[in-house]
């Protein structure tokens, strides 16, 4: 239960924020309106953003502030707007100081047959969004999932995010979102990472971000419990993952119309 919601029930769950921590400000204002829109239109809502983006196509790449500096912020992001809050680790010492502020631990696709990770994030106790990797069939996060069981913890979702496809591009394949919660976890999907075309820009990734709309309302249609979005208040100028990331501006009638097909397709 996060906030006396529970995902995957008769309410559209949205992860949203910006990639990384870039200032408290961003942070706040976008938590703040998204808080808004959110119980505007009766959506559950969990704040996402990353104190550390380790998988960069570059070392000189924006990373975020780091563990200490992040949590911090995520900390007061949890208290003043009284949101739950999901961010990603990528080393088993992370776990145990993320779980003290985060109710949700994301594992990231790269690392999601990290085994240790997956014991380590499971032994906290807390929700675990494992994102399926890009390399991966969906039926193989089963043995994914299992890992995560078999050390105690049974508070799984599974979070579809695009599969590679050629080079420097990936592809939906809806029919994963059937697969994986056929297996008994509810289903995210990752519009904004999915319409990312990963070290498109040689040192960096670039992203179709106007394809990330199209994406989430099919993937509500097809059976997702939850969306995951990356949004900024002004993408462009954001120093991590802006060209595939929505324009906070944008949230509000974007959300409405998810909202609208999770309703029709849930016989709310």
């Amino acid at each position: 239960m996060l906030n006396n919601f529970e995902i995957g029930k008769d309410k559209l769950t949205i992860f949203a924020g910006p990639c990384a921590i870039e200032s408290k400000d961003i942070v706040f204002k976008t938590a703040e309106k998204l808080k808004i829109i959110t119980e505007k239109l009766n959506i559950n809502y969990v704040f996402k953003a990353s104190y550390d983006k380790a998988n960069r196509s570059s070392i000189n790449s924006f990373r975020g502030p780091g563990l200490d500096v992040g949590l911090k912020i995520l900390a007061d992001v949890k208290k003043e707007f009284n949101l739950p809050i999901v961010t990603d680790i990528h080393k088993e010492e992370e776990a145990k100081p993320a779980s003290e502020v985060a109710d949700v631990l994301q594992i990231p696709a790269f690392l999601c047959r990290q085994t240790d990770l997956l014991v380590a994030a499971a032994k906290t106790g807390k929700i675990i969004n494992i994102k399926k990797g890009q390399f991966l069939a969906p039926n193989q996060m089963k043995s994914i999932a299992q890992k995560v069981i078999d050390s105690g913890n049974d508070k799984i979702l599974i979070t579809e995010r695009g599969t590679t496809f050629g080079y420097n591009n990936l592809v939906s394949d809806m029919r994963s979102i059937k697969i994986m919660q056929d297996m008994g976890y509810p289903v995210i999907f990752d519009a904004t990472h999915s319409v990312q075309l990963p070290g498109g820009n040689g040192d960096s990734s670039s992203g179709e971000r106007d394809f990330a709309p199209l994406l989430a309302r099919a993937a509500v249609a097809s059976g997702a419990k939850g969306l995951f979005f990356e949004i900024h208040p002004n993408p462009d100028k954001a120093l991590c993952d802006g060209a595939n990331m929505i324009p906070l501006d944008d949230a509000e009638e974007l959300f409405k119309i998810l909202n609208e097909i999770f309703n029709i397709i849930n016989n709310n």
